[in-house]
């Protein structure tokens, strides 16, 4: 979590410089309640396939705290709406009707998912004094999680609140989703093609979900400096494969197939395998596989990152950035470094701030933590932990790299991953025939992404067992001078 680390009066008097721009409505969100794809039926009620589903986040800058306990400035996105969700280590995306609901907070923690500065049914910020307050205390590296469903409409504002730390700078800002099938050019991100949204303005991107896979985001203006500084987050399109009705053949009803006009991303499995058929249970896909070897019982995202401290304390004090020298020196999964991995959310059940996460205080005077999502993976072979006591055997790990210096490694002893999918597309030939396999290691540049399966079924694997899942690359287990940190967590078998 970035947190401002600074003066009261700096923040006062840039809330007193764009009060009035914000009264002027250039704050503005969109969530409708209704579209032309997903239109209201006689009861009200939103149809069609998929939902309407809108998020809200600010551009904006500040520190984070290191596993070392050093502070660094970045750059990041803030959670303007979903913000308990993304505590609790999910997405902040919701539904429009859940979108739209009061807006409520606490002691500097948000207890509401509703859109920050909304009266029911407005789609026009009302708040923007608390809007700005929020924009520029609750930046994430990685930014606020999004994930959305085949089928659904998302409607996604940036609201620019401006660089608190840094007043001389204009940073214009966007959202750029990284190798998503998109259409349209206006809604890419890209300024050179679209739109950059300046200081006290706001943009509502809109995107269909065309494909499952796991893809990712960041910002697009000058892009080797603010993927450097923060501005990259991670996104999720979940299969139709998901809404199988249990105790239902896949394929069946028109959930995956040709039904209903409903077309699969994937080539439908080789002649002669044997139609998935969901259990009892509702059950969770990585792809519209059509076999069932995409099913997993628990998810979690993991994000390749490092930062360069040199190039971030440049930044900071007014002096040219060399790009050409650029060298990351603190190495994160997912915005920590080991063992701040491992750690919790840093908030308990209540909303309030724990110290079981690295944390930063900001000038408000609450300590937040420094990245709301750890990856540590715990999976609960037993079932005792789980509330509906279902045992868990597959995780699904979503790893993605957007370094802008640096390929990654990241490797298990003892939990073989299963690699299913690459660049959001499963490994499947067009005659149906699965491409997975099994490794140790996998390796990914900046820009890519792929999704491996954690499968321990087996009976040699058994509830207490500790694993590691960490970069073969040494100089990536540090955090900055200090050994011993750096890109590894562990693998918990419960």
């Amino acid at each position: 979590m970035i947190n401002r680390n600074i003066a009261v009066s700096l923040l006062l008097l840039g809330l007193v410089a764009l009060a009035p721009i914000a009264s002027a409505q250039s704050f503005r969100v969109q969530c409708p309640q209704q579209t032309t794809l997903h239109p209201k039926d006689v009861n009200g009620n939103v149809t069609g396939p998929g939902q309407i589903k809108c998020q809200h986040i600010a551009g904006s800058d500040g520190y984070a705290t290191m596993a070392d306990g050093h502070q660094i400035y970045l750059f990041g996105f803030a959670p303007l709406s979903g913000q308990q969700a993304l505590l609790t280590g999910v997405e902040g995306t919701q539904i429009a009707s859940d979108f739209s609901k009061p807006y409520s907070g606490k002691s500097g923690v948000q207890d509401y998912n509703g859109g920050v500065g909304y009266a029911p049914g407005d789609a026009a910020v009302t708040e923007p004094a608390q809007m700005m307050n929020t924009g520029v205390l609750f930046a994430n590296t990685p930014a606020p999680q999004i994930a959305i469903d085949e089928d659904d409409e998302l409607f996604l504002t940036l609201s620019n609140v401006g660089m608190i730390m840094r007043p001389d700078l204009f940073e214009q800002h966007t959202v750029h989703f990284h190798g998503y099938p998109q259409a349209s050019s206006f809604f890419d991100g890209v300024p050179d093609a679209s739109v950059a949204i300046n200081i006290a303005g706001s943009f509502t991107y809109y995107y269909t979900a065309p494909d499952a896979g796991t893809y990712f985001w960041h910002c697009h203006i000058t892009p080797p400096e603010h993927l450097q500084m923060g501005m990259e987050g991670q996104l999720f399109v979940r299969p139709r494969q998901d809404k199988t009705l249990p105790n239902t053949a896949v394929y069946a009803g028109g959930v995956c197939g040709t039904g209903d006009g409903i077309l699969c991303n994937t080539p439908a499995p080789a002649v002669g395998t044997a139609v998935y058929t969901v259990a009892a249970t509702a059950q969770k896909f990585a792809y519209d596989d059509g076999d069932g070897s995409t099913r997993y019982d628990v998810e979690y995202p993991i994000q390749m990152m490092g930062f360069d401290p040199n190039f971030h304390y440049v930044g900071m004090t007014f002096n040219p950035e060399s790009f050409a020298d650029m060298k990351d020196k603190y190495f994160l999964l997912s915005g920590r470094s080991y063992p701040d991995t491992v750690g919790g959310s840093g908030v308990d059940g209540s909303g309030n701030a724990v110290p079981s996460a690295m944390a930063t205080e900001g000038v408000d005077g609450v300590t937040r933590p420094s990245q709301p999502q750890h990856t540590l993976i715990t999976i609960d072979k037993s079932g005792t932990h789980n509330v509906a006591g279902v045992k868990q055997t597959r995780a699904l790990l979503r790893i993605s790299n957007l370094s802008v210096t640096e390929y990654h490694t990241l490797a298990t002893i003892g939990v073989p991953m299963r690699v299913i999918a690459f660049h959001a597309r499963l490994l499947r030939d067009l005659a149906g025939n699965n491409l997975y396999y099994n490794t140790n290691s996998i390796t990914i540049g900046g820009g890519e992404s792929l999704d491996v399966m954690l499968d321990v079924s087996d009976a040699a694997y058994a509830p207490g067992q500790t694993f590691f899942l960490y970069s073969t690359n040494l100089d990536h287990l540090s955090n900055d001078a200090e050994n011993f940190g750096g890109e590894m967590t562990e693998i918990q078998i419960i």
